[in-house]
């Protein structure tokens, strides 16, 4: 798995996936809001599958 998500792109991706996950937890508890994981997990990671499929690399870095 080489890195292909930039520095912004992870953050960004970290902080909807908790922003989603906080609503799950003290907003409206629909399962639904679990999607929050999948954003958090790929931004912890640095590397999305779906861009991997798509072609895109948003990290600056050669890894």
């Amino acid at each position: 798995m080489k890195r292909n998500e930039g520095n912004i792109d992870r953050i960004v991706r970290v902080l909807v996936g908790v922003g989603v996950l906080i609503l799950y937890f003290w907003g409206p508890q629909t399962p639904i809001a679990l999607i929050g994981i999948i954003p958090m997990v790929t931004g912890l990671l640095g590397w999305c599958p779906l861009y991997s499929i798509l072609g895109i690399n948003t990290c600056k870095l050669d890894s």
